[in-house]
């Protein structure tokens, strides 16, 4: 379109905003021309509306260079972090003098490797500030430049990166900017060359990380096939089994295909462990609900002995039972400690009263062990040491062991501890009689006589039979029988010495 002076405008595509330029091909909105759209960020050098303009954008002096812009260095906008953020871009600030020039009548040229060529014609003012116009067209366009830089440097998207460089390469030969278009040229030109090898390092790096996820889903659904099939550690197996899938969360990347058989895979071993646990924790109450009721037995049979007085046989019985109550198992926590309580309460009764009874019995068996005392020290006179066979005292010394026997069993048992001690000086005593009686009897022992003289009867016969062989005149026989009697003799002799000792 022309304004009332002839002059060409511009319209931007998106704001319907009129520029002046003779260039039909420069389009693309500026700092300078156009504003940001509403709650738009604002683009590299593109000053917030309201906000004071750079240098660049001011008007100057007519046939005054351009100052040089000096801009903050933006903070760098933080991304996913899964992505790569995007190093810092520094927007470009040139000097458009050295690229181009605006004739008095508007004409904008910029200089090329193939020459100068018109980009646009510039009315708004002098000459300086549309050089500075068509100078800063040209630093948004290497800033967009040095953003693809920067997002193939990141390894962002190589394959978009490259489309936007192929469309800014194409733009350039009819960009209305003044400045190094040729050094765009070629850096774009580096970006498009570069954009397929980066895209298939970044393949590669896809397809490895990929490879890396998939086993390590892999080592997951194998730790779970393993904790489902063998582990019996049920809370630990159990927190384990959540933290893998909290992992498995997190591991991203994976082919659907492959992911969703190892997710069955998972969820399998999950379900199996579930049922396993399951089916463990049903028959430990199923066991528990059985010990229960065998404790409950146990308790009824310990409260109906506990006002037992068989000390020694239910004393047997109750450790019978404690026996039968350690191998019935353990039934739920509370009602286990509930039955215990009565079970030992009724066992604590019954050994009470057994250890009331033995108190008392033994206060009676210590009274026993004194009379046992004195009934020893009264017989020990009436039973000497010493008791000649053939005697009055003998026949006195049994008489007093009798009574002591018959006595001794009337008075009862002793303490345990005083048991052996008593008991051996009765045995003393019974063996002084004892002896004597048995020393009595050797000396009258009818066996003993009749064997002494059934020896003296055959020292006899071979004294005879001596005496024959010698009248026959046969001394060699007289001498064997004379031998013979001698052995008799001393036969004789010791049967007969043996019942005098007796």
């Amino acid at each position: 379109m022309t304004d009332n002076s002839g002059t060409e405008k511009a319209v931007h595509p998106e704001t319907g905003a009129a520029r002046q330029s003779s260039n039909p091909a420069a389009k693309r909105p500026t700092p300078a021309d156009a504003a940001p759209k509403p709650g738009a960020a604002p683009r590299p050098g593109v000053p917030k509306p309201g906000a004071p303009k750079p240098p660049s954008a001011q008007r100057t002096e007519p046939g005054a260079k351009p100052a040089a812009t000096h801009h903050v260095k933006p903070a760098p906008v933080p991304g996913p972090a899964h992505e790569h953020p995007h190093p810092v871009v520094v927007p470009t600030v040139s000097d458009p003098s050295e690229w181009g020039r605006v004739d008095d009548d508007g004409t904008a040229w910029v200089k090329t490797a193939g020459g100068e060529r018109v980009v646009g014609s510039w009315q708004a003012g002098d000459a300086a500030e549309g050089l500075a116009h068509f100078g800063r067209r040209f630093d948004d366009l290497a800033t967009e430049v040095a953003l693809l830089e920067a997002r193939l440097a990141a390894g962002t998207d190589a394959r978009k990166t490259k489309a936007a460089a192929v469309a800014l390469a194409d733009s350039l030969p009819t960009a209305a900017v003044i400045g190094d278009v040729d050094g765009l040229a070629q850096r774009l030109q580096a970006i498009i060359e570069h954009s397929d090898e980066a895209a298939a390092h970044a393949k590669e790096e896809k397809e490895r990380t990929r490879h890396e996820h998939t086993e390590r889903k892999e080592a997951l659904c194998a730790e779970a096939e393993q904790i489902a099939a063998e582990s019996t550690q049920w809370k630990a197996a159990g927190d384990r089994l959540r933290e893998i899938l909290e992992e498995w969360k997190s591991i991203r990347g994976v082919d659907r295909k492959v992911d969703d058989a190892l997710w069955r895979r998972f969820s399998k071993a999950r379900e199996a462990f579930n049922r396993r646990r399951g089916a463990h924790f049903a028959e430990l109450d199923r066991e528990r609900a059985a010990a229960k009721a065998r404790k409950e037995e146990l308790c009824a049979r310990a409260e109906e002995l506990s006002d037992s007085t068989d000390w020694v046989g239910t004393a047997a019985v109750f450790r019978d039972l404690l026996t039968e109550w350690k191998a019935a198992g353990r039934a739920p926590r509370e009602a286990d400690e509930q039955l215990w309580r009565r079970f030992k309460s009724a066992q604590d009764v019954f050994f009470a009263a057994r250890n009331a009874a033995a108190s008392e019995r033994d206060a009676e068996f210590g009274q026993n062990a004194e009379a046992k005392e004195e009934l020893l020290r009264h017989y020990e006179d009436r039973i000497p040491e010493h008791i000649e066979p053939d005697s009055a005292t003998l026949d006195s010394a049994r008489v007093a062991l009798r009574e002591l026997q018959e006595r001794w069993d009337a008075i009862g048992k002793v303490p345990r501890e005083r048991m052996h001690e008593l008991e051996g000086k009765l045995r003393a005593l019974e063996k002084r009689v004892r002896e004597a009686v048995d020393a009595q009897w050797r000396r009258t022992d009818p066996e003993a006589m009749a064997r002494a003289a059934q020896f003296r009867e055959r020292v006899a016969q071979f004294e005879e039979q001596a005496a024959k062989a010698e009248a026959a005149g046969r001394p060699r026989d007289a001498e064997k029988a004379l031998e013979q009697a001698k052995q008799w003799r001393e036969w004789a002799d010791a049967a007969e010495g043996a019942v005098s000792r007796r």
